[in-house]
């Protein structure tokens, strides 16, 4: 078996991406750390336990922490890759809050040595990525590109089947540079199964908000009509399956909405 040019992984953030992601490396026998600030989810994911509901997680969890494959701290350690999974929640000026992706390089910076990657997950801005990599250039005086890499890969699951997807689901890696998404395909290599597509960091982080905003205005479109067909005193059901008849319409099912 061929060595492997990435050993150590350490992964920042361990909700909803971050923990299943950092769970599925571990499996594929990496060395991972796992960092999160919350000290309550810290002392949870020690005993073994998880505070997301995902199906066979903890079990995950579990074997992943006896073959010592996994290590659950509140702090960053040196590592060969970076992951960011943080949260980007929207403030209220409804601007994406950039806070913790920002507070995590700064953690980061500190443990970056010549040759690390750096992997974003987080849902982003365009050129939040080439921001990451300006913060640590200046602060650990590193060329981005060149001692260091930094690549933009969005992440593409569904709530309930986030273990299947993150290996079975095509995805896109936007480096920084060529050589950046070149050292990230290496790794997605490894453990994903759909296809991977190698692009520039601001067509990914471009694809991630076409992906989300194509769902969202197609679900809000769904649920309009039930509002309007519950005026009209007909079935939306039947109306969605009707118009879905034609080859070139695919209208939603009406739901609790965007993250419902």
């Amino acid at each position: 078996m061929a060595e492997r040019e990435f050993e150590k992984i350490c992964v920042l953030g361990l909700g909803y991406i971050g923990l299943p992601t950092a769970l599925v490396l571990a499996g594929r026998g990496y060395k991972i750390v796992g960092v999160d600030i919350n000290e309550n989810v810290v002392n949870l994911l020690k005993e073994g336990k998880v505070h997301i509901v995902e199906p066979d997680l903890e079990a995950l969890m579990k074997s992943a922490l006896k073959r010592k494959k996994l290590m659950v701290k509140n702090k960053v350690e040196p590592a060969d890759i970076f992951f960011i999974c943080v949260p980007t929640p929207v403030n209220e000026e409804h601007a994406p809050g950039l806070k913790h992706v920002f507070e995590a390089t700064e953690s980061i910076a500190p443990y970056l040595r010549k040759g690390n990657l750096v992997i974003l997950e987080s849902t982003s801005p365009v050129n939040t990525s080439k921001k990451v990599a300006e913060m640590l250039e200046e602060r650990t005086g590193l060329t981005r590109g060149k001692e260091f890499y930094l690549a933009y890969c969005p992440e593409r699951v569904l709530p309930g089947a986030i273990l299947k997807e993150i290996i079975e689901n095509d995805r896109v890696i936007g480096g920084i540079n060529k050589e950046s998404a070149q050292k990230a395909n290496k790794l997605y290599s490894s453990f994903v199964n759909g296809r991977i597509y190698l692009t520039d960091a601001v067509t990914a982080e471009m694809a991630k908000l076409v992906e989300n905003t194509y769902r969202d205005i197609n679900i809000a479109f769904a649920n309009q009509l039930s509002i309007m067909c519950a005026e009209l005193n007909i079935s939306v059901w039947n109306l969605i399956k009707i118009a879905n008849r034609h080859p070139r319409v695919n209208i939603h099912k009406p739901g609790p909405g965007v993250g419902g």
